[in-house]
């Protein structure tokens, strides 16, 4: 880790480390993992594509990529005792909660062992995540047990076939893959710090991603996408949105899913998710949706200046494939879960301890005085 002072309130403007993995804000469109620019990636790679390209560094030739395909395949479905477990949790219980259990859970049937196994306790999660999610869901709501492994491809493929029962379009795949290589990294944002350092206590890789699922919890943090869509959904049509919006801001309510803590004019991400919700809503049949949001990113951009980050068009775009709202997070969560593994990787690599100090502002030296004195 850097030698440098990390002061200033939530840190900040200050470095924390040093990554191979991620830039952001600093080169081509504003968002590069491991050199390669977002935009290229989600319109040149595939999401396992990307996973693998976080985990070992560089992009798989076609032998590798098919044997990791392959690979992710035969991990999909769930332990009995998981299923178990996920059968308990009840249909109201906020689906994030379920993410942090399931995964935590599966880490004491399958314990990581030793550190040598991390890219196959990666992979292992990679490939369960969207069974965990599908399956609490779809019992706990639809009474229906259903098989956690499909014949989809692909992980986004796979997902919607578990969510829906049906195979989903070529469109819904393509939209889903993209969505997911969208989210699958972003440097060292509250989760990921959290991971690594979890990481840099020597932890079990099931800790260190049971703990960033824990910060992505965080209403801060996560959940922009879920609150963009609590929001747009109430309006009516573009102009309502304005009106409604103006209101909002005289009365100083917090508008989720605008700025950012990094980048200053724009996010890429949110360039390219915004094309694909315009396809969907087309593909859908009513547009409604899609410029509502269009009005609100109008709106806010001449009002505060303030731009869409990744997650506001997220939402009208898994609208159109009729992803339930509560599950929009946990979808980062299925994506992010390969940044956050291969951060804890790279913190195992050259570790040393995550300890900083603080300031200290509390109460000059004093001595303890008799309980009668006090």
């Amino acid at each position: 880790m850097v030698d440098k002072k990390l002061g200033g309130a939530g840190l900040r403007g200050q470095s924390a480390g040093e990554t191979k993995l991620c830039t952001v804000g600093k080169s081509g469109s504003g968002l590069t993992y491991c050199g390669y620019d977002i935009s290229d990636l989600a319109d040149n790679a595939t999401f396992e594509e990307v996973a693998y390209l976080l985990f070992n560094g560089e992009l798989p030739n076609q032998v590798q990529l098919d044997g990791y395909n392959q690979e992710l395949t035969q991990l999909r479905d769930l332990p009995e005792a998981l299923k178990s477990v996920l059968r308990l949790i009840p249909a109201d219980t906020h689906p994030m909660d379920v993410m942090r259990t399931g995964c935590s859970f599966l880490g004491n049937l399958e314990p990581e062992g030793d550190f040598s196994n991390q890219n196959q306790a990666a992979n292992r999660l990679l490939a369960a995540f969207p069974a965990i999610m599908c399956f609490w869901y779809r019992y706990s709501h639809e009474g229906i047990e259903i098989e956690c492994t499909s014949d989809e491809p692909s992980l986004g493929g796979h997902f919607l076939k578990l969510l829906t029962g049906s195979t989903p379009s070529a469109q819904h795949q393509k939209v889903m893959d993209v969505s997911l290589i969208l989210y699958a990294e972003h440097e060292f944002n509250a989760s990921t710090f959290t991971a690594r350092v979890c990481a840099s206590t020597l932890s079990d890789m099931h800790s260190c991603i049971t703990g960033a699922i824990g910060s992505l919890r965080g209403p801060l943090h996560g959940g922009a996408n879920e609150a963009a869509m609590d929001m747009i959904k109430q309006f009516n049509s573009p102009a309502d949105a304005k009106q409604k919006m103006a209101g909002m801001l005289a009365r100083r309510e917090k508008i989720m899913g605008f700025g950012h803590a990094i980048y200053r004019e724009s996010d890429p991400r949110n360039v390219i998710i915004k094309k694909w919700s315009k396809k969907l809503a087309t593909e859908y049949g009513d547009s409604t949706l899609y410029y509502v949001s269009v009005a609100c990113e109008e709106f806010m951009w001449e009002s505060k200046k303030l731009f869409c980050n990744a997650d506001f068009f997220h939402a009208s775009a898994y609208f159109y494939m009729d992803i339930p709202t509560k599950l929009f997070t946990p979808i980062f969560v299925c994506s992010r879960l390969t940044g956050w593994a291969a951060h804890v990787m790279e913190q195992r690599s050259n570790n040393r301890i995550i300890r900083p100090s603080a300031d200290y502002v509390g109460a000059e030296p004093r001595a303890v005085k008799a309980i009668s004195q006090r």
